[in-house]
């Protein structure tokens, strides 16, 4: 009997958890899309390439869509036990809730254990192809990125310049020159023109360009003698309108997952992080000794080099100012201004040094941590899902979705709050992975209490009786006020 209890318990939770988790996922990828867009935009990129791209994107989102989704599938699941009286009639049967909550329980641990894996063997390789697409997107699909003013070689075999770049898609030129790349056995040709205009090509192997108004210059003497170039001029020819095609599929055809880049933490097992952090501790301490030492040698270069000589010389007698006077008075306080302005750039510029390791340092630790608080999430998650939904008893996609957003913006704002602090060294990394866990794992717990005991949560009636105290004492007394 419980057998088959359980299985309705699963087969009720699965079913809004697929739907949810694909409503979701797709709501982020939106997301990427929204974030992305300008880094698809004029660079001839198949429908096949986008889509490829959006899903490596698309992976390291699943450790957040994952405890969202067991979060609002839990309470639905549990909500509709209630709506329809379920819960209730396993109690009557003799059913505690532990009972019910158990084999989902068990579901959401084995669904915490495999984003572990997904999160620490899986995602670090989308990353990796995420990354590196887009960088080569941005290094080899430059057809419209050209810079006003200077000489480029992004197309293959041509030298061009272009004076101004304009247009709603930056297609109108002025001031065009194109040189072609030759060999001493090949026709040298250059082309120069007033304006032209990239037009759409037939053909994306092909970058269309129609100039006005300029002229061809080329010589014919490919393999012939530098004497026979001296004595004929270069052949020059003047047109009103050309069009050029510039072969492209060099650049469209190259592989575009190629890992260029492969030093990012982000592309590391939790192990290979571990490995990380130590390295990069080593670092700190031996860049924080050698800012120390810096810092006092500046601020104080008489004791650092008595220290260094271990010199007995006795001190000379100081110097008071006020019985200087005139120019020298004015040199000395000039002098000591000036060493407090070069002592006061040197602290700015080591701590602005500092911060920077510190953050870095804050986001590698942070992000190896989260591999393991983030499936810690789905199982707090689920015990205030399923007791959220118990007490709620209302199922559906209406008041439901809005406590689970709630919740989880809660979660997202604490997220970023406290990694913001932890980034500027005002907390341990290590905590501010784990501080969001910590907060909502009481809330969880003390919402499960709330179910087992069968506590109205939600009933209003019971806040005014809780707070009747405090505010009858602020409240008028009306008392025979008709009599007033």
């Amino acid at each position: 009997m419980l057998k088959i209890l359980d299985r309705y318990i699963i087969k009720t939770f699965f079913g809004p958890f697929f739907f949810i988790f694909s409503v979701l996922f797709f709501i982020f990828i939106v997301n990427i899309i929204w974030v992305q867009l300008g880094q698809f935009m004029g660079k001839g990129l198949s429908y096949w390439q986008i889509l490829k791209l959006l899903f490596y994107l698309g992976v390291s989102v699943v450790s957040l869509v994952l405890p969202l989704t067991i979060l609002l599938a839990s309470i639905m699941s549990f909500g509709e036990f209630g709506e329809r009286y379920e819960l209730a009639a396993m109690k009557a049967a003799g059913i505690s809730l532990t009972r019910v909550m158990a084999p989902l329980l068990g579901v959401a641990t084995i669904l915490a254990v495999m984003l572990f894996f997904f999160s620490n063997n899986i995602i670090p390789d989308f990353q990796k192809k995420a990354k590196n697409m887009l960088f080569n997107i941005a290094q080899t699909k430059p057809a419209l990125n050209f810079t006003p003013g200077q000489f480029i070689d992004q197309i293959p075999g041509y030298m061009v310049k272009f004076d101004k770049i304009y247009g709603e898609n930056q297609e109108t030129l002025e001031g065009v020159f194109v040189h072609r790349k030759a060999s001493s056995y090949e026709n040298q040709q250059s082309i120069v023109a007033e304006k032209g205009k990239f037009v759409p090509a037939a053909n994306k192997n092909f970058l269309k360009l129609e100039l006005y108004n300029g002229y061809i210059f080329e010589d014919n003497f490919a393999g012939k003698g530098e004497n026979v170039r001296l004595k004929q001029p270069d052949q020059a020819i003047k047109f009103d309108t050309l069009v050029s095609h510039f072969d492209i599929a060099e650049l469209i055809n190259k592989a575009i997952e190629k890992e260029q880049i492969t030093d990012d933490y982000r592309f590391q097992t939790y192990g290979q992080l571990n490995e990380t952090i130590l390295k990069n501790k080593k670092e700190n301490a031996a860049y924080f000794t050698n800012i120390s030492s810096d810092v006092l040698t500046q601020t104080n270069s008489v004791i650092s080099y008595m220290d260094k000589t271990k010199s007995k010389a006795v001190a000379k007698q100081q110097l008071k100012l006020d019985t200087v006077k005139g120019d020298k008075k004015l040199e000395i306080i000039s002098n000591a201004y000036n060493r407090l302005e070069n002592l006061k750039s040197t602290a700015s510029g080591k701590k602005n040094e500092f911060s920077s390791n510190v953050k870095y340092f804050s986001k590698v630790v942070i992000y190896q941590q989260r591999i393991i608080s983030y499936s810690v999430t789905c199982i707090i998650f689920f015990l205030i899902g399923a007791s959220l939904g118990s007490i709620i008893r209302k199922g559906g996609m209406g008041l439901p979705v809005i406590i689970a957003i709630i919740i989880f913006i809660v979660f997202y704002v604490m997220n970023l709050g406290i990694e913001n602090v932890a980034w500027g060294g005002g907390m341990s990394p290590y905590l501010a992975a784990w501080l969001p866990n910590l907060i909502l794992l009481p809330f969880g717990i003390w919402m499960t209490y709330k179910a087992l005991t069968d506590s109205q949560l939600f009933d209003a009636e019971k806040y005014k009786a809780l707070f009747k105290p405090i505010t009858k004492r602020f409240a008028k007394n009306k008392e025979h006020e008709r009599y007033r």
